[in-house]
């Protein structure tokens, strides 16, 4: 599967509430991103986040001395909005991965979208997926049906996009549409791309109706990207859509160092562990395990991890496999990683947007250290 279509790269940021500035760290990602000239920036959409808080304390994360709360997440599109306008040198493409179609209205995404790509001129992209629990269910927003809300937003979206201006009427149990208006522009003539995150069968068909880039995170494998891209191409090719045209993406968490043995440290810290609370227990199954949240459990997208007391937190991530954390992101020195990335762009990826999760180790000073390599993985990426 392998082409001479170059990989691009896009570096993503949580957008947590710093100090001495709220925007400090976020603003410290934007210009190392511009530096390494990577293709794209972005930012998540939560109200908070998929960690137990109760372990955000600096004897298990250095960064909490600068980020004294996990769960401080501030809002993509204000801050997207704040980025575009320190955006006219380094032009790159700002996006959402991925935005949330249970408790936002899909008119107000439509809207946000089309206001960003319009001040970008044209550099928006659409990150969308139906959310998890957690950012839906203590919120009042009904958690029973989300792929099915998922489709109508979606439809809603591309209605109201597609309508020139004119009123819109359509019926649906989520979103129904009676004489709505929706008159901003495209930009050029075209709306910002929409880049779907989806695991299941029923989402990969919707990526393939709606997409105009595949866009999972993780944990997922190589192998697995294969099968569903497939699976994506081919409804993309029954809708009568170039199934080639979507674009192969998918958003990875990096954890680096200056040795193996750095490395292998950081995957040890307890914040770090804990992003495998978000893999599936089919997942936990392949390394002879089970989750600590109980056998058959989803993963991030049932994941309530902020009732876990630190006792219980600790617990849970202890039963994670090493193995596991060495699947579930990209992991090692330099030139590991970037074999590693080689292995995505032999099973069909030609975008790879990655986080740098090697600052949340227990070791400010490693996890700041972290950057240098980082960096370095962009530029070998970059020229796969």
């Amino acid at each position: 599967m392998t082409t001479t279509t170059r990989m691009r790269v896009g570096v993503a940021d949580p957008i947590l509430a710093a100090r001495p500035a709220a925007e400090t760290f976020t603003r410290a990602s934007y210009l190392g991103a511009v530096a390494s000239r990577v293709d794209s920036f972005w930012v998540p959409d939560h109200l908070n986040q998929l960690f137990p808080r109760s372990l955000w304390k600096q004897k298990y994360c250095g960064a909490a001395r600068v980020v004294p709360k996990i769960d401080a997440s501030m809002e993509p599109w204000t801050m997207l909005g704040h980025i575009a306008a320190r955006n006219r040198v380094g032009r790159l493409r700002l996006g959402v991965g991925v935005t949330d179609t249970g408790r936002r209205n899909p008119a107000v995404t439509a809207q946000a979208a089309a206001t960003l790509h319009l001040l970008t001129r044209g550099r928006a992209i659409l990150g969308i997926g139906p959310g998890e629990r957690e950012g839906n269910e203590p919120y009042g927003v009904d958690w029973s049906a989300p792929v099915a809300r998922f489709e109508e937003a979606m439809a809603t979206i591309r209605a109201l996009w597609d309508s020139g201006g004119e009123l819109v009427n359509r019926d649906s149990p989520y979103f129904p549409l009676r004489d709505a208006l929706f008159e901003l522009p495209p930009y050029r003539g075209k709306w910002p791309e929409i880049w779907i995150g989806a695991h299941g069968p029923r989402m990969l068909r919707a990526t393939g109706r709606y997409a105009d880039a595949y866009f999972p995170g993780f944990p997922h494998r190589p192998k697995d990207y294969v099968q569903r891209l497939e699976v994506v191409r081919t409804v993309a090719s029954d809708a009568g859509r170039d199934p080639m045209a979507v674009l192969p993406a998918v958003m990875l968490f990096v954890i680096t160092g200056r040795s193996r043995d750095a490395v292998d440290a950081a995957l040890d810290s307890e914040i770090i562990k804990s992003l495998a609370l978000n893999a599936s227990d089919e997942v936990y199954a392949r390394h002879g395990a089970q989750h600590p949240l109980g056998a058959g459990f989803s993963g991030a997208q049932d994941l309530l991890p902020h009732g876990m007391d630190e006792e219980t937190a600790l617990s849970h991530v202890a039963a994670i496999p090493p193995s596991l954390m060495r699947e579930i992101c990209l992991n090692g020195t330099v030139d590991e990683v970037i074999a590693q990335a080689a292995e995505w762009r032999d099973c069909g990826v030609r975008y790879l947007v990655l986080v740098n999760a090697g600052v949340m180790q227990r070791s400010l000073r490693n996890g700041v250290m972290t950057t240098q390599p980082f960096n370095r993985i962009i530029q070998g990426i970059k020229r796969l």
